[in-house]
């Protein structure tokens, strides 16, 4: 949980520090991270093709097979990272066209031009975490998430205020502190890596012969429909941070303070959600399913606990969160409106970022992509249109669209879960 948490607090801190500037800045954070986070979720959603693969070997005591689908999957994220950022600087003029402030547009641009190069390490070490969260070794990961928010914050005080012999760079000092961090978080964890002597085995180059297409199919398999589940969810919330830019830049801050907090307690989720894949992952490799079902429902019970306690704390500190990110009086009305949704949403966006990661580990990938899409796109978005445009309730009425496309997510989820677990269950028992 702490190592997925110490990704989003990256660019949460960049929100925190930007937003003292004033609700513009603010604003244009949110518009320059918005094809960013498009592209992010493509390539983790191709990363955790990874971990299932690492875990099932590992639960199979496979080293040969392990050393080879990490490898394969770094050369694979290395490829993706390049290939996304020439895709953002190909579409960054469509920020000239989303219909936003003009004021906000001019300062996303190049905040946006430099954090599109972080797509490149970052991928590298996406490659990297899941292979290490698959052989269970989760720590070095948060080591290293940590490490980067240090150097974030420390970069982004220095380069976003001035101080020192650094000079006042506002946005784009943000964005340098993010990259400079990411760059950081690689290279720290292939020293990890390399180093010591439990991942030995795996780090020996693989000779050209031993590069095989099959492999890269494999994981490409299983990380296209996740990079699809992916989309389809941070698609459907980068659609409201600008379907709320249409409303003007105060909205816009709103629902971006929103988004971030609700986004950093889905990340603790999400990290539960990896360790369901470990373990799901694990216990298909040695068979044994009703070890995996009752692993993977902990898992479901321990997030309903988790996230009903950060709903219960948004339901109360309300008014008072978004006080961390700006002084504004007007965003910080809008944005305590919005912390009661987002409370009432938390259970289920939790469980079905877990569930989403026990069908991982299931290696069941393709049908949960469909049911994510009409979850988002089908239920969810036509409510955050037509309640914010036509019914004018603003981004008030996105919000309400989200809790639906979330509530709706997490029921079809577990009941594809549940009818899976099941089926291994019943098929094993009929074969002995």
């Amino acid at each position: 949980m702490m190592g997925s948490l110490g990704h989003l607090l990256v660019g949460l801190m960049d929100d925190v520090m930007v937003g003292r500037l004033g609700p513009v800045q603010l604003a244009a954070t949110s518009l320059g991270n918005s094809l960013v986070f498009i592209a992010l979720s493509i390539g983790i959603g191709f990363s955790f093709a990874i971990t299932p693969l690492i875990a099932e070997s590992d639960g199979e005591n496979d080293e040969k097979k392990s050393r080879s689908i990490f490898q394969h999957g770094v050369i694979l994220m290395t490829i993706i990272g390049i290939v996304m950022y020439i895709l953002l600087l190909i579409l960054e003029p469509i920020l000239f066209h989303l219909d936003q402030p003009e004021e906000v547009v001019k300062l996303a641009v190049p905040y946006f031009e430099i954090v599109a190069i972080s797509m490149i390490p970052l991928m590298l070490f996406q490659g990297l975490k899941q292979f290490a969260d698959g052989l269970s070794q989760t720590k070095y990961s948060m080591y290293a998430t940590i490490l980067t928010n240090v150097v974030n914050i420390s970069l982004n005080f220095a380069l976003i205020y001035g101080f020192w012999i650094f000079p006042r760079l506002e946005l784009v000092g943000a964005a340098i502190g993010t990259l400079v961090s990411r760059i950081v978080m690689v290279i720290f964890l292939y020293l990890v890596l390399k180093y010591k002597a439990k991942f030995a085995p795996y780090m020996h180059l693989l000779k050209l012969k031993e590069i095989k297409r099959s492999v890269f199919n494999k994981i490409i398999s299983l990380g296209f429909p996740t990079a699809l589940q992916m989309l389809f969810e941070v698609g459907l919330f980068t659609s409201s941070v600008l379907l709320a830019g249409t409303f003007g830049a105060l909205p816009q801050a709103a629902n971006q303070i929103a988004l971030k907090l609700a986004s950093t307690t889905f990340m603790v989720a999400v990290g539960l959600g990896v360790a369901a894949t470990i373990r799901v992952g694990n216990q298909k490799g040695l068979g044994n399913f009703k070890e995996l079902r009752r692993i993977a429902f902990s898992n479901f019970i321990l997030v309903i606990f988790i996230m009903f306690g950060f709903s219960i704390g948004f339901m109360l500190l309300k008014n008072d969160l978004p006080w961390i990110f700006t002084s504004n009086s007007e965003v910080i009305k809008i944005a305590s409106g919005l912390l009661v949704i987002v409370g009432f949403f938390q259970i289920s966006d939790g469980l079905q970022a877990v569930i989403l990661g026990g069908l991982r580990g299931l290696q069941d990938v393709n049908i949960p992509s469909i049911l994510t899409f009409i979850a988002y796109w089908v239920i969810g978005f036509p409510i955050s249109y037509y309640l914010a445009t036509v019914f004018n309730l603003g981004t008030f009425g996105i919000w309400i669209g989200l809790l639906t496309a979330l509530t709706s997510s997490a029921i079809m989820l577990f009941f594809r879960f549940n009818y899976l677990s099941n089926k291994l269950i019943k098929e094993k028992h009929e074969l002995t």
